[in-house]
């Protein structure tokens, strides 16, 4: 990342459209002015330190770049232990990771701009001659869009600026006429195919000769793909547009991001990690800032930088609160659900997010970048490496550590917005830890376990291309650089694109798509730079002091099972500060900290603004969840007759149930089965609840599309196979962002697994009929003036005076099946004389998409049992399994006639089915909550 892009104005302000030689030149006052700060608080270190470390620095680049060269150039990689090239088909696969090797001579493009900011000019233009005598480009062999953009494209653009620069300087590079330009641009069309997906974002992983969907291509069968590696496109294409004048790349790589911002989860302003690429229906609905996420919040700030579009800025000022408000719990940074944002999706955190430090650093929001730095440095010294993952009470998660670089980019950063000379005794250490426990003879090799030091024999290309571009710039004077690093900006890679690109072949029409769906805060945009007098308040040692309580957090936590780990001492032995969703109000000792807040001193105070910001964004969020009830869908037909209840999500359009009398009709599948086009099948769905499958377009068209037909409901059935609201956040159908006015039918949504009962009843029994309503209805009602057998009404006091056959084998008042979490009725298949199972609903949780929105649990339908301590459900449900299997058995051999209902599963094999759902979800709450 370059910290000119962080300044769009410090302390002063920036035109808008202010040409980048301002840009860089606000930006270096803002460097100065706080390292000036900062040097009058601590002891610098010297200049011949320095210089020492730079050196070694340099020495270290040589061995694993020497080696590099010598032992196993052209091949993608070192293999350090081994000293032989990695190949791709002739080494063991390792899965993703190998998607990254093309046969292209990875690490030596990755290290091209590296060779020139170590000031290694002859070597640089030697690595040029060699890309372009021997790279090929059109290999038979699939990739990673994301590995290829970031690392082969990227190396290849920051080659090419730096080329120009140097043959601008006219010395070195004379010979060089855009050699390496042409390269990426054929790259570039090769990574086009990529984008054609109904939604713009990338397949995964293209061929390189072959392309994608083609035979030989061997892929293109993929579904899914990472927010950051669909949203990870935007400097490298636009850069390709800009340097080439084809405008295709960023339009692109535009659309990809455009995508991403509008499947956002619209209550809470966060991204999950894996998305659909043809549906945009988010797969994994965690959210945070590390893996699978990090840099798609990394390049929206950058592209504005870059760009200077100013849309780009607010989506990231947007999720940049969205951060702050729920994943942010200083030091540490915990991925929550994105329609639950209040509740942590895991207990530990990976390492690449160890990025975020410096991006804040470029937002201008440094205190809880020196707290999360500071806590990662503490997990280093204990195990002289960051693993690649760590559990909140810092336990090792993943032992691994394959030379990452990302917190020596945020020690950098940090060092540059500071001054402090901290940061590089912070570098210094990981020069030791490098040398002393990664160095081989070959090379540097990755570790396969930090606890034990034992290696892998493994040297990333990103180590050349980032760690040491990083360690050199920590160390190094401005004069030690050949050229003004200010000038540029860095990608996630760390290559290096000119600032004045902004201003070249802009030919994109700039769209602004945020304003409209967000209300920001003003305040988030006062904190776009560090500006020295917010930052820095009359206190040189203002890092030193957030930095000091941090000291010893590793080291004096101990393992505990939850997932709130600051019960730590971060302040001179104090309590740490009290969050709003931690809260309790018959908590003592909660009340007593309210009463300090704003009493004792300013960092008091400062907790308590926060407390009572995030104590109002708890607020707003359960008044926004309160919003959304769920609906219920009633399968009242033979042989169910109410006793199948399933937890359904509402949509924004339509008959609202909650106002009008319920809808009650047999259900029939409509065809096309997406409903996206005019039905085929009126007849069918004429008077009907239709069945029409989520996808492919927008719910109130489908909702049109069936009313048209004559419908009088709809129900839409998830197209993910196996989803289920067991696991899932309710989700609310939203409209097409027009006038939904036309729609009067009730449409209501329905998970995979919910919406196979019914159409395992349609397969089984052929008429089915359902009831549609806000909640549940009592049997009694549903089945008034019915025959019906009496041991379905379960003698309910409404039906006393009913007139009901008599039965000598009416069965005693049904057992209820319950769970904190369970949405779906037991459906009673059993014979007339076998006992009946009633269970109300309780939670509704559907997946989400475009549109989606969250409900709270407390608003979901009530369960009369809902009170029941969670421990005691398994032994519930268990013991009912086991009564309802013997009394099966001798009611069974009693009645050997009985055939009402043996066409379906039997009871018990439901019961154990979801039993084991109850206590797999019930192990996913302990563990969350």
């Amino acid at each position: 990342m370059s910290e000119a892009g962080g300044c769009r104005g410090c302390g002063s302000s920036v035109p808008q459209r202010a040409p980048w030689s301002l840009v860089a030149a606000t930006a270096a006052f803002c460097l100065v002015s706080a390292t000036s700060v900062w040097t009058a608080g601590a002891a610098p270190m010297s200049r011949e330190e320095r210089q020492k470390l730079g050196n070694q620095v340099l020495e270290m680049f040589d061995h694993a770049y020497g080696n590099y060269m010598e032992h196993a150039y052209p091949a993608d990689e070192l293999m350090p232990l081994t000293c032989r090239g990695r190949v791709r088909g002739q080494e063991p696969s390792r899965g993703d990771v190998d998607d990254a090797l093309g046969k292209f001579s990875l690490t030596l493009i990755d290290s091209l701009d590296t060779l020139v900011v170590l000031n290694k000019t002859k070597e640089f233009e030697d690595a040029v001659r060699k890309v372009l005598r021997d790279v090929n480009l059109d290999n038979d062999v699939v990739v990673s869009v994301f590995e290829t953009n970031i690392r082969v494209l990227g190396g290849l653009l920051g080659g090419h600026s730096l080329a120009i620069m140097l043959k601008e300087k006219g010395e070195y590079m004379q010979w060089y006429n855009d050699e390496l330009l042409q390269m990426a641009k054929q790259l570039g069309y090769k990574l086009l195919p990529a984008f054609n997906t109904t939604s713009g974002l990338p397949y995964p992983r293209i061929n390189l000769k072959f392309g994608i969907r083609k035979p030989e291509a061997r892929t293109g069968t993929e579904t899914d793909t990472c927010t950051a590696c669909a949203g990870t496109l935007i400097l490298e294409f636009a850069a390709l547009s800009r340097f080439t004048g084809a405008t295709i790349f960023e339009e692109y790589a535009r659309k990809a991001l455009d995508f991403l911002w509008e499947k956002r989860q619209r209550s809470s302003n966060l991204v999950g990690v894996t998305i659909n690429i043809h549906t945009g229906d988010w797969v994994r609905k965690d959210s945070g800032v590390g893996a699978g996420i990090d840099s798609y919040y990394e390049y929206l700030l950058k592209a504005y930088v870059l760009l200077g579009d100013d849309s780009f800025l607010e989506r990231f000022n947007t999720h940049y609160d969205a951060i702050m408000r729920y994943i942010s719990q200083p030091p540490l940074l915990l991925d929550v659900h994105i329609h639950k944002p209040m509740l942590n999706a895991r207990t530990w955190m990976d390492a690449l997010l160890a990025f975020f430090p410096g991006l804040q650093v470029l937002k201008g929001d440094i205190r809880p970048a020196i707290e999360t730095h500071e806590m990662l440095y503490q997990v280093i010294k204990k195990h002289n490496f960051l693993p690649e993952a760590f559990t909140t009470d810092f336990r090792v998660h993943w032992a691994q550590h394959p030379l990452r670089p990302e917190f020596a980019e945020s020690t950098y950063f940090l060092y540059k917005a500071t001054g402090d000379p901290y940061y590089l005794e912070v570098g210094k250490t990981l020069i030791e830890n490098l040398n002393k426990y990664a160095r081989v003879p070959c090379g540097f090799a990755a570790m396969k376990d930090v606890r034990t030091g034992s290696h892998e024999d493994r040297m990333d290309s990103f180590f050349l291309a980032e760690m040491f571009k990083y360690l050199y710039l920590l160390f190094a004077d401005k004069e030690d650089i050949i050229f003004d690093i200010e000038d540029y900006i860095f990608t996630t890679e760390a290559h290096l694109l000119p600032l004045w690109l902004s201003t070249t072949n802009q030919s994109i029409s700039k769209k602004n798509t945020t304003s409209e769906y967000t209300e920001l805060d003003d305040s988030n945009f006062d904190w776009t730079c560090p500006n020295t007098q917010i930052l820095f308040p009359n206190d040189p040692l203002y890092a030193q002091s957030i930095r000091e309580p941090l000291k010893n957090v590793v080291d004096k936590s101990c393992p505990r099972g939850i997932i709130r780990v600051r019960e730590e001492s971060f302040r001179s032995g104090a309590k740490p500060p009290l969050r709003a969703r931690d809260f309790m109000a018959t908590n003592p000792e909660h009340l007593e900290i309210l009463k300090k807040m704003g009493a004792a001193s300013s960092i008091d105070a400062e907790d308590g603004l926060r407390f009572m910001q995030e104590m109002i964004e708890l607020s707003s969020q359960q008044q926004k969840e309160q919003q959304l009830p769920p609906r219920a869908v009633q399968i009242v037909s033979h042989p169910f007759f109410g006793r199948v209840v399933l937890t359904a999500g509402p949509a924004q359009f339509g008959l609202d149930l909650s106002k009008h009398k319920e809808t009650r009709g047999f259900v029939a599948s409509s065809k096309p089965y997406n409903g996206c086009s005019e039905l085929t099948n009126p007849e069918a769905v004429m008077g009907k609840i239709a069945l029409i499958q989520r996808g492919q377009c927008m719910f109130a068209e489908k909702a049109r599309n069936i009313q048209n037909a004559g419908a009088i409901g709809g129900i839409v059935i998830d197209d993910n196979e196996g989803s289920s609201s067991d696991t899932a956040p309710l989700f609310q159908m939203a409209g097409d962002g027009k006038d939904t006015d036309d729609i009067k039918i009730p449409m209501l949504f329905l998970f995979s697994k919910e919406g196979s009962i019914i159409l395992d009843a349609i397969r089984e029994y052929e008429e089915v009929e359902v009831l549609l309503s806000d909640k549940a209805k009592d049997r009694a009602a549903i089945l008034k003036g019915k025959m019906i057998p009496s041991y379905i009404i379960n003698s309910n006091p409404e039906m006393e005076n009913e007139e009901q056959p008599s039965s000598e084998n009416d069965s005693q008042s049904a057992e209820q099946i319950t769970s904190s979490s369970q949405e779906v009725d037991l459906v009673d298949q059993e014979s007339p004389e076998e006992s009946s199972l009633n269970s109300q609903p309780e939670s509704l949780s559907p997946a989400d998409m475009d549109n989606a929105a969250s409900v709270s649990p407390s608003e979901q339908i009530s369960n009369p049992m809902e009170n029941h301590e969670t421990t005691s459900l398994d032994g519930e449900c268990t013991d009912l399994d086991n009564q309802l299997q013997e009394q099966s058995e001798t009611e069974e051999d009693s009645n050997p006639n009985v055939s009402w209902g043996k066409k379906v599963q039997p009871i018990d094999s439901i019961l154990a089915d979801w039993n084991e759902d109850i206590e797999a979800f019930e192990m996913m709450e302990k563990d969350e909550l």
